[in-house]
């Protein structure tokens, strides 16, 4: 991974995040850890210089926040740091049936999942694209591959973020860019107590849970690779592929009544 002398990570101060800052690092790149916990990006980054010695810079942010990309942009500049690997790893998910969440919580949720995305790449793709060098991961989910009745907001900002990943890549992989979406099955974070929903877990099939490590070595082959989408994990792959196949309105039913439980 010494292609890559940069990156950014977002939701960095655990699971996923955490896991592909402590990666990199050990493969000589320097970093800047974004989340909102900042307590836990410092006890995160002095661990990771200590063992690596590289220059690891912290940035707190709530990047669910109005002109994050471009409010980012400036601390990073003022860091004197260049990004050329940028992972859009920061998100989260509410589980249950749509008129019983709360409507703040799931704006949150579109500006976190999915308009930060967007307003981050606007933020760092430009130098990427003039120094014809780059790359940006966006981590999706397997929920992009089909509508998720109660758990319906989240599926649709992860299709859009595999979408946006999808396009953008072909406007800018003739340019030295490379955008690739990473979309994972159930993974063995905290994502799944962020939700709210305590049975959430349970409902995952046996076997299909995988570490957030597999998750970041599966998207460094495909970054490698230049892979378009990376689906970790042989149960998720054959999920994708049944969505693909399945008639819609099946679909919906067998996964309605998966999730409603």
């Amino acid at each position: 991974m010494t292609l890559y002398k940069t990156a950014l990570i977002t939701g960095a101060s655990s699971g996923i995040g955490a896991a592909f800052a402590a990666t990199l690092a050990r493969d000589g790149v320097d970093l800047i850890l974004v989340a909102r916990s900042e307590d836990k990006l410092r006890a995160l980054a002095g661990e990771l210089t200590r063992e690596t010695g590289r220059n690891i810079q912290v940035i707190a942010a709530d990047l669910s926040k109005p002109e994050c990309g471009h409010k980012l942009r400036k601390q990073v500049d003022a860091l004197e740091m260049s990004v050329d690997l940028l992972i859009n790893n920061a998100g989260f998910g509410t589980q249950g049936a749509f008129e019983k969440q709360d409507a703040a919580r799931e704006a949150e949720e579109i500006r976190l999942n999915a308009s930060a995305v967007v307003d981050l790449s606007h933020a760092f793709l430009p130098p990427m694209l003039e120094a014809k060098h780059g790359a940006i991961i966006n981590i999706a989910s397997s929920a992009a591959f089909q509508p998720m009745p109660y758990f319906a907001v989240y599926a649709a900002t992860k299709a859009f973020v595999y979408s946006f990943s999808d396009a953008l890549n072909e406007e800018v992989r003739a340019r030295g860019v490379h955008v690739m979406a990473v979309c994972p099955g159930p993974v063995d974070t905290a994502f799944f107590d962020a939700t709210g929903a305590h049975n959430l877990r349970k409902k995952v099939p046996k076997g299909s849970m995988v570490s957030a490590q597999y998750i970041v070595d599966a998207s460094l082959a495909g970054l490698n690779s230049r892979s378009r989408v990376v689906v970790p994990g042989g149960m998720t792959k054959v999920g994708a592929l049944a969505s693909a196949i399945t008639p819609r309105g099946v679909l919906m039913r067998v996964v309605g009544k998966i999730m409603r439980g």
